[in-house]
C-alpha cells in the first residue's frame, strides 16, 4: 500500500491502473489525456465524467457498502497520481470520517459478524484515515481526532496483540442480546465488510508481492511470519499510514498538545523500545517533534521514566554504531536530552551522559569535515548544558574541546562580507558558542587565582598553563565574532543567529574586557544601538521569540521582552563605563538614558506583579551599578542630562514602596545610593522643595536606619535581622549611602532638617551611645563622614551631637573628626 500521504486514495491501495487511461508511454487518449497524464496533472473527459458520477454516488451512498463500492470505482479509473488537490478535497468531503473509524474501531475491538480479518480492516482503515488527513481540515476534525488513543496502541503494541487483549471482552460483549436494530447494524456491517474484502482482494496482489520482494520472501499468496506470530511486526504500509495520520496532526498549531493529550509520548517511547515497524524512522521523528522546547519541559515532567528509558536506550545505541550512522545519531540524541530546568537527576542519567562522552571522545579527535563535525560539537554543547564539565573526560580532552569549537568560529565567521551562512552552519556556530561560554567563567577563575575553589561545573583539574591556552583560544574566537558583528545591517537585528552571537560575545566581556580593548571599544556603537532597537521595539522580535523558546540555555526560558539584549550586555557596561575610552563612547550614544528606560520598564513589570511574586531581578541591580559609575565619574552631565531628572522620578516612586521588599533589599540599597550620590550634585532649591524630592530622602533615611541595631544590652552593634542575609551584597552600597547623605547635606542644607524630622538623627545617636563598637572600621568612617557634615551645616544637629558625646562613652568617643566639629575634647 502506497503511504497515503501522497496520494490521496492510496486508501484503498490500488495500482494505478493502465487500461483505458490514455495514460501510458504509448497511448494517447482521445482527448489528450495522455499528455495531461505526462505533465501530472488532470483527467481525461471520460475520468471526469466517471468521477462526477462516482461523486454523486459517494454522497447518495445509503450504507458503507455503496461508498466502498463508489470508492473501488475511483480507484481503478482514476489514478490518485492524476487528482490534483481540490479533486481529492471533494473526493474527501464526500467520503467523511465515519467509515475509516468504524472500521478501525471494528479492526481493534473485533467482530464476530466480520467478513474481513482485523489486518485487512486495520489496512483499509488506517489508509483511508491517512488519506484524509492530508487535508489539514480533516486532520483537526474531532471524529478523527477521537482516532489517535486507536493508532497509538496500533503503533505501540502491534495488531495481533491488541486483539487478543481485546477478543475475550468482545465476545462477553457479544453473548448479550442486541435486539433486532443491533442485527440490522450488524448485517450492513457485515456487507460493508464484503465490500470491502473485495477491494482488498482486488488492490492487494500488487502491493502484497512488493512487499514480499522487499522481506526477501516469495511473492506469492502463503501467510507471512506477521500472521502467524503474535510477537511479530506491524505490516510495514499500517504503520506508514498510522504515523502519517499522527504526523498530520502534530503539524497542526494545536496538534501537539492533542497528542500528548492522548498519550502519544507513553506509546511512542513504547514502540521503540519494542523496536516496531518504523518506530525509529518515523517513531522517533515524531517524538523529536513532541520534544521540541515549546513542550519539552511539560512533556519531560509528565513523562520522565519512559523518556529517560528511552534515552538511556538511545545513548547506548549511538555507543554502538559506526561511521556515518553515529554522525547521524548525534543530532537526533541531542533531541532527547532533558531540559535544564527540569529535574531529571538520576544514576541512570548520569551513567548515559557518561557513555556518551565516551563515544564522542574518538570522534572529537578524528579528523572531519566541517560538516562533520557540527552535529558533534551541537551534542557535546547540549551535554554541558546538562551536567557541565565533570563528565566531560580529562582536562586535556576539554581544552581540545575548546579549541575545537573555537576553530570552527573562526572559520565560520571570518569570511568576507556578504557571504551568507548556512542554517546548518549557523546551528553549528550556535553550538561552539555554548561551549565557549562554558569554558569563559573557569578560564577566567583560573586566570584570576589558583587558590579559589573551582566551581561545580570547572574543568577538572585544568592547571593554569591550559587555563592560558584556552583564554588565547577563546580571545582569537571572540575577536571573529566582533569583526562578524561590525558587518550586521540593522535590517538583520531581528535574526536569531546574530542575537546568538551577540549574547556570546556579552558572556566574555562580562568576563573579560582587558583584551581587545580597541577592538570592543569601536563595537560599542553596534553594541547600544542592538540593544535600543530591541529595548524600544524597532526590530522584528517574532523570530527571536521563537528563538528564545527554543534555545538550550542555563537559565529559565522566558518569553522575549525585548530587554534580553541589553540584560546580556550590562555586566560589561559595568567594566566598560568605570574606563575612561569606553565610557566616552557610551555617553556618546546616550547610554544613560537607555538605561534608564531599562530601569523604568523594569519597575513597571515588577510593579503590575503580586507581592509574592517580586522576585530579584539582578539584571535591575547591575543598571543601577552603572548609572552609578555614570554618576560618580560625569557630575556635569548628570547635572544637564534630562534622563537623570527622569531616573529621580523613577526614584522616588519606586524607593518608598521598595523600602517595605525585604526581598528586593539590594535593589533597594542600589537605589538608594544612586538617589543620594545623584542628589549630592544638585543645587539647593531657591524656592519650595519638591514633593518628590522629599518622598525621596524621607524613604532614602529610613531605609539607613533600618541596617543596624543595638539590642537592648550594651555590646558591638549588630547588623539588624533583615539585613543579615544580603549584607555582604548590601553593606558597601549602605556606606555608600551614608557618604553621599553627607554630601547632600552640604550642598542641599534643608536635608539637615529633614534628618531630624525623620528621626533618623535620634536613633543613630542613641544606638552609638548604647553599644561598645561599630561592626568594623569602614561602617564607623561613614557614619562619622554623614554626621560631621550635619554638624558642620546645621547648628541644631551640632548640638545635639555634642551634648550625646558629653554624657556617654560608647562608640560615638572613637569617632575623633566628630569630635572636632563639635567641639568635645
Amino acid at each position: 500500500m502506497a503511504d497515503g500521504a501522497d496520494v490521496a486514495l492510496a486508501v484503498i491501495t490500488q495500482p494505478p491502473v493502465k487500461q483505458e487511461q490514455g495514460g501510458g508511454e504509448d497511448g494517447g487518449g482521445e482527448d489528450g489525456g495522455g499528455s495531461e497524464t505526462d505533465a501530472g496533472g488532470g483527467l481525461t473527459d471520460a475520468q471526469m465524467e466517471v468521477l462526477e458520477k462516482c461523486l454523486h454516488a459517494l454522497r447518495q451512498a445509503q450504507n458503507d457498502s455503496h461508498t466502498l463500492a463508489a470508492l473501488l470505482l475511483i480507484t481503478r479509473l482514476c489514478p490518485a497520481s492524476q487528482l490534483d488537490k481540490p479533486t481529492l478535497r471533494r473526493i474527501f468531503e464526500a467520503v467523511g470520517l465515519n467509515l475509516p473509524a468504524r472500521l478501525l474501531v471494528t479492526a481493534v475491538k473485533g467482530s464476530e459478524n466480520s467478513a474481513l480479518p482485523p489486518q485487512e480492516l486495520l489496512s483499509l482503515g488506517t489508509a483511508l484515515l491517512a488519506a484524509l488527513s492530508t487535508d489539514p481540515d480533516m486532520a483537526c476534525h474531532p471524529q478523527l481526532l477521537t482516532t489517535i488513543p486507536l493508532l497509538l496502541g496500533i503503533l505501540s503494541n502491534g495488531p495481533v496483540t491488541r486483539q487478543k487483549q481485546e477478543t475475550q471482552d468482545q465476545s462477553q460483549d457479544g453473548e448479550v442480546g442486541r435486539g433486532p436494530e443491533s442485527r440490522v447494524q450488524s448485517e450492513e456491517s457485515s456487507n460493508t465488510e464484503s465490500v470491502a474484502a473485495n477491494v482488498a482482494k482486488s488492490a492487494g496482489e500488487g502491493q502484497t508481492s512488493k512487499q514480499k520482494a522487499d522481506d526477501g520472501s516469495e511473492a506469492n499468496g502463503s501467510s507471512t511470519s506477521e500472521e502467524t506470530s503474535p510477537s511479530s511486526k506491524l505490516d510495514e504500509a499500517v504503520a506508514s499510514d498510522c504515523y502519517q495520520v499522527l504526523t498530520a496532526v502534530c503539524t497542526l498549531s494545536r496538534g501537539p498538545d492533542q497528542l500528548l493529550s492522548r498519550g502519544a509520548i507513553p506509546a511512542l517511547c513504547q514502540a521503540v523500545e519494542q523496536n516496531q515497524t518504523f518506530s525509529r524512522e518515523r517513531g522517533l521523528a515524531l517524538l523529536g517533534r513532541l520534544l521540541s522546547a515549546k513542550t519539552k519541559d511539560k512533556v519531560w515532567s509528565k513523562n520522565p521514566a519512559e523518556l529517560l528509558t528511552l534515552l538511556v536506550g538511545l545513548s547506548k545505541d549511538f555507543c554502538q554504531a559506526t561511521g556515518q550512522t553515529k554522525l547521524d545519531m548525534c543530532t537526533q540524541l541531542a533531541q532527547f536530552l532533558p531540559p535544564v530546568g527540569v529535574s531529571v537527576e538520576s544514576e541512570e542519567l548520569k551513567g548515559a551522559v557518561v557513555r556518551v562522552w565516551e563515544a564522542l571522545r574518538p570522534m572529537l579527535q578524528a579528523k572531519l569535515t566541517p560538516k562533520q563535525i557540527g552535529p558533534i560539537l551541537v551534542l557535546s554543547a547540549c551535554l554541558l548544558d546538562l551536567h557541565g564539565w565533570e563528565p566531560v573526560g580529562p582536562p586535556k580532552f576539554c581544552c581540545l574541546l575548546v579549541n575545537r569549537a573555537c576553530v570552527e568560529v573562526r572559520m565560520g565567521l571570518e569570511e568576507p562580507p556578504g557571504n551568507e551562512l548556512s542554517p546548518e552552519l549557523q546551528q553549528t556556530l550556535t553550538g561552539c558558542y555554548r561551549i565557549m561560554e562554558a569554558a569563559i567563567e573557569q578560564a577566567c577563575c583560573m586566570e584570576l587565582s589558583q587558590t579559589t575553589e573551582p566551581p561545580q561545573s570547572s574543568i577538572p583539574s585544568i592547571s593554569l598553563q591550559q587555563s592560558r591556552q584556552v583564554l588565547g583560544v577563546l580571545e582569537e574566537a571572540f575577536a571573529a565574532l566582533m569583526y562578524h558583528l561590525q558587518q550586521v545591517d540593522p535590517s538583520r537585528y531581528g535574526d536569531p543567529f546574530i542575537f546568538a552571537t551577540f549574547r556570546s560575545l556579552c558572556s566574555w566581556l562580562a568576563e573579560e574586557t582587558s583584551c581587545l580593548k580597541e577592538e570592543v571599544t569601536g563595537l560599542l556603537p553596534f553594541l547600544i544601538g542592538y540593544s535600543r532597537s530591541h529595548l524600544q521595539g524597532e526590530s522584528p522580535e517574532q523570530g527571536l521569540s521563537d528563538w528564545m523558546a527554543e534555545v538550550s540555555a542555563r537559565e529559565e526560558r522566558e518569553a522575549w521582552t525585548g530587554r534580553e539584549a541589553l540584560r546580556y550586555l550590562l555586566p560589561a557596561l559595568c567594566h566598560l563605563s568605570a574606563e575612561e575610552g569606553p565610557r566616552k563612547v557610551l555617553l556618546t550614544f546616550d547610554t544613560p538614558a537607555l538605561l534608564v528606560d531599562f530601569l523604568s520598564r523594569c519597575w513597571t513589570d515588577l510593579k503590575g506583579k503580586s507581592g509574592g511574586a517580586s522576585a530579584r531581578d539582578p539584571s535591575m541591580e547591575t543598571a543601577c551599578s552603572a548609572l552609578l559609575n555614570f554618576t560618580v565619574t560625569e557630575p556635569e552631565r548628570v547635572r544637564k542630562d534630562p534622563c537623570f531628572r527622569t531616573l529621580e522620578a523613577l526614584l522616588s516612586e519606586a524607593l518608598p514602596v521598595l523600602v517595605h521588599k525585604p526581598l528586593l533589599l539590594v535593589l533597594a540599597a542600589n537605589y538608594c545610593t544612586l538617589g543620594l550620590m545623584i542628589g549630592r550634585l544638585k543645587a539647593a532649591p531657591s524656592g519650595s522643595v519638591e514633593a518628590g524630592q522629599k518622598r525621596l530622602f524621607s524613604a532614602a533615611l529610613r531605609f539607613l536606619r533600618s541596617a543596624l541595631d543595638s539590642g537592648s544590652s550594651p555590646g558591638p552593634v549588630k547588623v539588624s535581622r533583615g539585613w543579615e542575609e544580603s549584607w555582604d551584597e548590601a553593606a558597601e552600597l549602605w556606606r555608600l549611602c551614608l557618604q553621599a547623605l553627607g554630601g547632600c547635606v552640604r550642598a542641599q542644607p534643608w536635608i539637615a532638617a529633614l534628618v531630624r524630622e525623620e528621626g533618623w538623627l535620634k536613633h543613630t545617636l542613641a544606638m552609638l551611645s548604647q553599644c561598645s563598637a561599630l561592626p568594623d572600621r569602614h561602617t564607623q568612617e561613614a557614619l562619622e563622614e554623614a554626621l560631621c557634615a550635619m554638624a558642620d551645616q546645621c547648628p541644631v544637629c551640632k548640638k545635639e551631637i555634642g551634648d550625646v558625646m558629653r554624657t556617654d562613652k560608647g562608640a560615638l568617643m572613637c569617632m575623633r573628626n566628630l569630635k572636632k566639629s563639635v567641639g568635645v575634647k
